[in-house]
């Protein structure tokens, strides 16, 4: 069974940086394109950004964080990774990784919070 293991989310101003990390466990990991998603409080999970499998991966982003986040990953270290700059309060969330298309059982997510 897969395990996915979130972290270095946390309690950011506006404008500043966090950079994610969630860890796979159980799986080639490298066989399939990765992503990151969101939940914001009483809204729906959404997908954020993805990094394909081959080597070199091509990115994608929504539009809410074009520009802003970038992903990346690592499979030698089974570890995909978001870097977050110019932090909105907007961007308040937890967030998670998993699969493009969705194939593991959620993590438990890290809590992102952007507040002044």
């Amino acid at each position: 069974q897969v395990h996915l293991v979130e972290s270095g989310g946390g309690l950011e101003h506006p404008g500043g940086s966090l950079r994610l990390s969630c860890a796979a466990s159980g799986s080639i990991f490298s066989n399939y394109d990765m992503g990151w998603y969101r939940q914001a409080p009483g809204k729906q999970r959404e997908l954020i950004a993805v990094i394909t499998r081959g080597r070199g991966g091509s990115t994608n982003y929504a539009d809410s964080v074009k520009g802003r986040f970038t992903i990346s990953r690592d499979n030698a270290k089974n570890t995909v990774y978001l870097q977050m700059n110019s932090l909105k309060p907007e961007d308040t969330a937890v967030y998670y990784c998993n699969a493009d298309p969705v194939i593991y059982i959620w993590g438990q997510g890290t809590q992102v919070t952007v507040s002044s």
